[in-house]
C-alpha cells in the first residue's frame, strides 16, 4: 500500500528533524533559531506534492533549511562564533563520563579548527561529515559545482590536519 502524505510526513520528521536542527544551528549559530527554521522548513514540507519530493526529499529539506537560515542571518544581519554544543545531535552517546570528556574536548578542538575555515569550506565539511550528504547533495544543497565541492572539502581538511596534528581524518 502506498505511503499517505501524513506517513511520509512523519518519516521525513523522524529521519532529518534532529540532522536539520543541527545544520541549521551551524549556520544561525542559534539553537532556537535554528528550531524555527527546521519548524518552517516542515512547514513548507507539507505544503508540497509527496509523490515529487519522495526521491529527493533529503536534499529538497537541506536546501530549503539553509536558504531559510541565510534568510534569516540577512535580516537580522547577525554573525557569532560557532558554538560546538549547540550543534550536535539530541541522542546520547551511551558514553562513560571521562571517555565523553575526552570527546567533548576533542569535539571543541575541531570545532575551534573548524572555525578558522572559510564559511564555504566548514558548510560543505559539516554537510558531508556531520549530516553525511554525498557530493551531489552538497551541490543540490549549496548551489556549488561539484568540483567546488570536491575542492572545498580537500583543502579544508587539508588544512585541518595542519591545525590538528595528530589526529585522523
Amino acid at each position: 500500500m502506498p505511503e499517505t502524505r501524513e506517513q511520509f510526513i512523519e518519516k521525513a520528521l523522524a529521519e532529518y528533524e534532529s540532522p536539520l536542527i543541527g545544520y541549521a544551528a551551524s549556520i544561525l549559530h542559534d539553537l532556537d533559531r535554528a528550531r524555527d527554521v527546521v519548524q518552517d522548513t516542515f512547514i513548507r514540507l507539507c505544503q508540497q506534492d509527496p509523490n515529487k519530493l519522495r526521491e529527493n526529499v533529503k536534499t529538497w529539506l537541506f536546501t530549503v533549511c539553509r536558504n531559510r537560515s541565510l534568510d534569516v542571518l540577512r535580516k537580522e544581519k547577525r554573525v557569532q562564533p560557532l558554538d560546538e554544543v549547540r550543534w550536535q545531535r539530541v541522542a546520547g552517546t551511551g558514553l562513560q563520563p571521562d571517555e565523553q570528556a575526552d570527546r567533548d574536548e576533542q569535539m571543541a578542538r575541531v570545532m575551534r579548527c573548524l572555525d578558522r575555515l572559510s564559511g564555504n569550506q566548514r558548510e560543505v565539511i559539516l554537510l558531508k561529515f556531520q549530516q553525511g550528504l554525498s557530493y551531489q547533495e552538497i551541490v543540490e544543497v549549496t548551489g556549488l559545482t561539484s568540483g567546488n565541492v570536491g575542492f572545498l572539502i580537500h583543502t579544508g581538511l587539508k588544512r585541518l590536519r595542519d591545525l590538528l596534528p595528530g589526529e585522523e581524518f
